[in-house]
């Protein structure tokens, strides 16, 4: 292991430290770990050098790259949504068909999490979003507290997974694979975790049936009076889906289309007034600038790594180890666990791409096939102690519960 190998490793290292126990956003801590990581390796190197030079040009390439247009239009798509009160209609529609249930409200919060991703895709919004649309009803029921927060812990992590997940869409523009084929691949993952997840709640309150009563039953009439949101929704999940598998418009005009539909569509109902539609707005800047100053510093991170040599040391080096394929993705696959328990799974998928895709290439495995791993073994971590980042993000919401409560 040679000197700049080490040094890339303590850079790593310092990055998560600084992420972890200073509460610095990941993308600042990329951006100040590769910038100082790149001056240190190149004394010739300046700041200038590197933010006016080709890295800067680089930076500005992702900023200006037509496709990432995708991350903001579906964030203000999912922010309109929320505001024009579909995460509500949405979860009163799941009430009414299985809130009679013993645990009905748990089973109610995933499936309400899983269509609130598929017009969101972001786990962070839907974790916030359903913490306060499911919690309250959940509360007065007498749910327990880890079954309530469990429920809304996990059904936060299908924002990765189900399409328009912004993960996979930065991934897709990351790695050269096409968008509209990470998001036909993630559907069946998406559903397969969505169906797991509920047999697990009913399988939970069938053993422990003090942890959720059942609820009020409600006539055919009634369930199907409260369709109206989900079949908007769905019409509208399928119109951009549908659109972008056929081809007939690339993902960056489905994204365009589909939230020009959906605000318009809330607009004309009157679901939204424009005091939801700027709020809308600014939750969008503030969500997206997020986003692009982890894509920002991980450019000029990647520089830095690149520079060390490190991701083309590693897949040497596992080569030479003559490992099976299989135990070396084994092992892959535990660091995003970890690391998708660390932090937030954008902000590892950015740090862990350029070591572990040129590995994932040499071995043959196909990329799509990849990123389903990537984002099911993420959605793994965000719920996984000691960190578990989506759980956080509940204790957060409620604050009389505790970690371990929601662990």
């Amino acid at each position: 292991m040679n000197a700049e190998m080490v040094f890339g490793l303590f850079g790593i290292l310092v990055m998560l430290l600084l992420i972890l126990f200073t509460g610095m956003s990941p993308g600042l801590a990329m951006l100040l770990v590769g910038t100082v990581g790149c001056i240190s390796l190149m004394p010739e190197v300046t700041l200038h050098t590197i933010f006016a030079g080709t890295t800067g040009m680089e930076v500005w390439s992702v900023f200006s790259n037509y496709g990432f247009t995708v991350i903001p239009l579906f964030v203000l798509l999912g922010e309109a949504m929320f505001h024009a009160g579909y995460s509500e209609r949405l979860f009163t529609a799941a009430k009414t068909w299985f809130g009679e249930k013993r645990g009905g409200l748990a089973v109610t919060t995933l499936l309400a999490s899983a269509g609130f991703s598929a017009i969101c895709g972001s786990n962070t919004a839907t974790a916030a979003t359903m913490g306060c649309v499911a919690l309250p009803p959940m509360t007065e029921a007498g749910y327990r507290r880890e079954l309530k927060c469990g429920s809304i812990a996990v059904g936060s992590t299908l924002g990765v997974v189900i399409p328009p997940s912004i993960v996979l869409v930065v991934y897709g523009l990351y790695t050269g694979v096409s968008i509209s084929k990470l998001f036909a691949g993630s559907i069946l993952p998406g559903g397969l975790l969505v169906l797991a997840f509920v047999v697990t709640v009913l399988l939970l309150c069938a053993v422990h049936k003090d942890w959720a009563p059942g609820g009020q039953a409600h006539t055919l009439g009634e369930r199907l009076r409260c369709l109206g949101g989900v079949i908007e929704v769905a019409v509208l999940f399928v119109l951009i889906m549908g659109a972008m598998f056929t081809g007939i418009v690339t993902p960056t005009e489905a994204a365009g289309f589909g939230t020009f539909c959906g605000i318009g569509w809330c607009l004309l109902c009157r679901h939204l007034g424009w005091r939801g539609l700027l709020q809308s707005v600014k939750e969008t800047l503030h969500i997206s600038g997020m986003v692009f100053l982890i894509l920002a510093g991980a450019t000029i991170f990647g520089k830095f790594l690149v520079m060390t040599r490190l991701p083309f040391l590693l897949s040497d080096t596992v080569s030479r180890c003559n490992l099976p394929p299989v135990l070396i993705l084994a092992a892959i696959a535990v660091c995003y666990l970890v690391g998708g328990c660390l932090m937030d799974s954008l902000a590892f998928l950015m740090i862990s791409l350029p070591l572990f895709q040129p590995l994932i290439t040499q071995l043959g495995y196909d990329p799509v096939w990849f990123a389903k791993v990537v984002c099911v073994v993420t959605t793994l971590g965000a719920v996984t102690p000691p960190v578990g980042f989506s759980s956080f993000i509940v204790v957060g919401i409620r604050k009389d519960t505790s970690a371990a409560e929601v662990f």
